[in-house]
C-alpha cells in the first residue's frame, strides 16, 4: 500500500505534488488547532469549557473530512 502511494506520487506533476503537500499541511493544522483548543489550559479567549470542546471537535471533524476528500481525490 505504501509502495503504491509512492508510485502514484511519482506520477504526479510538480504542481500537483506541491498542492498535495499544502493540503496535508492544512489538514494537520486544523487537527492540531482542534486539539489545542480542547487541551490548552490557559486558553487566551474566555470561553466556557463546553464551548471549547465543541469548537475543538468541529475543527477535528473538519480536518478528517478534508483528509478523506483529499484521499479520495488522489485515489483516482
Amino acid at each position: 500500500m505504501l509502495n503504491n502511494l509512492f508510485n502514484n506520487l511519482k506520477k504526479k506533476s510538480l504542481i500537483e505534488r506541491f498542492l498535495l503537500i499544502i493540503t496535508v499541511l492544512v489538514f494537520s493544522a486544523y487537527f492540531i488547532l482542534g486539539l489545542m483548543v480542547i487541551f490548552w489550559k490557559t486558553f487566551p479567549f474566555s470561553m466556557q469549557m463546553q464551548y471549547r470542546v465543541a469548537l475543538g471537535v468541529v475543527l477535528i471533524a473538519y480536518s478528517i473530512i478534508r483528509f478523506f476528500r483529499v484521499y479520495n481525490a488522489n485515489k483516482e
